[in-house]
């Protein structure tokens, strides 16, 4: 015998994730400064440069192994001018993420890949400093960036790609509550010959409202001195 309430509750959430969304695409995105716990996200600009390097250099994590997207100090000019014509042609929105109590840069993130028509993007490309892993900075900014894609964009989809055998990011990006999507296979030929396998995570609009409830749990019991 059918359990008639389970059954209900299936279609439910059948419903919840197929139900209709607006069709008209988001026009383009436009560069915005969000700002919140502690941290400042500020539209890229050939004035974070030096800031940039100064990241980069801290705790050498241009040197850490299945990350190429982070540049070493001497080519940071050249990726911020890649990323920042990304950002005039409209394919990309850029972040330098900056600490409010001392007005130093400690990283950078990107919405990538935008998938507009369908209200889908990337947060991608982000690097912090060493000195500010697992000190609330992350979350901070995680936190920003979702709200800005849910809450002010509206968007259904937001997507996370790691390298297949960066545990540390896929542990990370797992605690925020993205469910794993799938593995694409051989899916890039890194600077250095090595394929990479990448795992696609994602988080779609009905979950944020309990992973903001996590995150902003979790950046209340952070201290202020933490983040900042």
């Amino acid at each position: 015998m059918t359990d008639r309430g389970a059954a209900e509750r299936t279609a439910g959430g059948r419903e919840e994730r197929t139900r209709a969304v607006p069709t008209v695409p988001l026009p383009r995105l436009g560069p915005v400064t969000l700002v919140g716990h502690g941290i400042r996200l500020e539209p890229l600009a050939e004035a974070h440069v030096p800031g940039l390097q100064d990241v980069v250099a801290d705790g050498e994590i241009h040197r850490l192994p299945f990350a190429p997207h982070v540049p070493a100090p001497e080519a940071v000019e050249g990726s911020v001018a890649r990323l920042t014509a990304d950002v005039e042609a409209g394919t990309r929105l850029a972040w330098a993420v900056v600490r409010e109590a001392d007005e130093q840069v400690v990283g950078l993130t990107t919405f990538m890949n935008l998938a507009l028509a369908d209200r889908g993007l990337e947060i991608g490309n982000t690097y912090l400093a060493g000195s500010v892993h697992r000190t609330g900075v992350n979350s901070a900014m995680k936190h920003l960036l979702l709200t800005h894609a849910f809450d002010e964009l509206e968007m259904l989809r937001v997507e996370f790609r790691v390298h297949h055998l960066n545990l540390a990011s896929r542990r990370a990006v797992e605690a925020l509550g993205a469910q794993q999507d799938g593995i694409l296979r051989a899916h890039r030929i890194l600077p250095d010959g090595s394929v990479r396998h990448t795992v696609v995570y994602s988080i779609l609009a009905h979950e944020w409202p309990g992973i903001r409830a996590m995150l902003e749990g979790r950046i209340g019991r952070t201290p202020h001195s933490a983040r900042g």
